[in-house]
């Protein structure tokens, strides 16, 4: 069962069976009316989603509820939903999706994720929390395992050994009998004093939006048991399937952005041991036409993201460089085959024009000066970037669209059609040949 799936969560939730998934934990891109924060702190990458969030609220809602619509379909009758939101939308999502779809009777709380962050001065109190909507699909048999708070050392040396009773008198408790020995702890309530992950810690691996592994260690062993389906349709950065995998849970993970797949993947691989169950990649084929003539800043923006880079905000007057790695080198994009030496020519010097400094620093110490991305290079082409790094140490690395994604090209086809004259009934015979790559 264990599978990270790449591609629109949609297409892929209308493809699983109904009542398959034991619990469902999604952290969707949070509303604002101003954008939503990029995943992959990509500024370029906002123009390409503006037309889904350009609508407002009405729109977010309706692109979400879709999606929660499927989820319930392929949650089981005893599973359960988490959805992680914060203060912009929290409210429209319960009244108009969850309430919607799952019930009113079946809301069971909001937990509170309560987190500290460093203080900014502002004219209202500081917000340091995230809310998480659970909702199960029935108000029948659920899953639900209770969890307990360990007690605090105050209250254990206080009680530790005492022999007391619980006794009312009136409605009031006089005495309480807790002893360090047979107290599994306080019952957990709904809000979770859980610190955010800090630079140093162990599981952080970079991603700009990472979730604690002991937030989704709770939902997960509260809403399920061994060997359940824990389904995070945005999966992001893997801390969902990495941490259903540790706790001995089966998970399906999906995510249309290639660089969170392979991130989610190789923090799983990491983690495997001999007793691991495998898990599959399942990657969906990107239609060759469909981007080669899509509109060119949003394939430019959402390539570079997908390669693991950061696009350029600006259309025009960019020097004919549309983004840059995370360590600064320029990257252009091409929605064209066959790339020629001229394209080579042209580069260098826009990547000289961009930072003439970065630029020669790099051609001394022969290191990268740029990228090029196209869908395919011509023979010049290549033969100029042996050229330029033989003769003047100057590197330029090209990389086709298909080392970064896979691509599903329709296949070349050639039909040919024969009239074979008039059969005994007096109707025309067309005979039709089809020859293709």
């Amino acid at each position: 069962m264990n599978k990270l799936l790449l591609g629109d969560n949609l297409q892929i939730l209308k493809n699983l069976e109904s009542e398959l998934v034991d619990l469902i934990y999604l952290d969707p891109p949070f509303f604002s009316n101003r954008n939503y924060e990029v995943i992959w702190g990509d500024k370029g990458e906002i123009r390409s989603f503006e037309d889904r969030w350009s609508g407002g609220i009405d729109h977010y809602i309706a692109w979400l509820k879709e999606r929660v619509e499927e989820m319930h379909r392929i949650l089981k009758s005893t599973g359960s939903i988490f959805l992680h939101c914060d203060w912009h939308a929290d409210a429209y999502i319960r009244v108009f999706i969850l309430d919607k779809i799952f019930g009113e009777n079946n809301f069971r709380n909001e937990i509170i994720w309560r987190y500290k962050r460093w203080p900014a001065k502002q004219k209202n109190f500081q917000r340091m929390h995230d809310n998480i909507l659970f909702y199960t699909k029935s108000a029948g048999q659920i899953t639900f395992n209770l969890l307990y708070d360990e007690l605090s050392e105050g209250t254990k040396k206080r009680w530790k050994g005492k022999k007391s009773l619980v006794e009312f008198q009136e409605g009031k408790r006089l005495v309480t009998k807790m002893t360090d020995d047979d107290s599994s702890g306080r019952l957990m309530d709904d809000v979770w004093d859980i610190a955010v992950i800090n630079s140093q810690a162990k599981e952080r691996i970079g991603y700009p939006t990472q979730k604690p592994e002991a937030l989704l260690e709770r939902i997960i062993l509260c809403a399920s048991n061994e060997n359940d389906v824990i389904l995070d349709p945005f999966v992001g950065g893997g801390t969902t399937v990495a941490v259903a995998d540790k706790l001995k849970r089966q998970w399906i993970g999906i995510d249309q952005s290639v660089q969170a797949i392979k991130v989610s993947e190789l923090r799983l691989q990491k983690q495997q041991d001999l007793f691991s169950k495998p898990f599959t990649v399942q990657l969906h084929k990107y239609d060759y036409d469909t981007l080669r003539y899509s509109n060119a800043f949003e394939f430019e923006s959402w390539i570079i993201q997908q390669y693991g880079g950061v696009s350029n905000i600006k259309q025009r007057s960019d020097l004919g460089i549309d983004g840059k790695t995370r360590d600064g080198v320029p990257i252009q994009v091409k929605r064209s085959d066959n790339i020629g030496r001229n394209v080579i020519d042209n580069f260098k010097s826009a990547c000289e024009r961009f930072d003439s400094g970065k630029f020669n620093e790099n051609k001394a110490a022969k290191n990268l000066i740029g990228i090029i991305i196209a869908f395919s290079f011509g023979k010049g082409a290549i033969q100029e970037v042996a050229r330029l790094k033989n003769q003047d140490n100057l590197i330029i690395e090209l990389i086709t669209v298909e080392q970064i994604i896979p691509i599903a090209k329709k296949p070349k086809l050639t039909v040919t059609f024969n009239d074979l004259g008039l059969d005994n009934k007096e109707l025309r015979e067309i005979e039709f040949i089809a020859a293709g790559e």
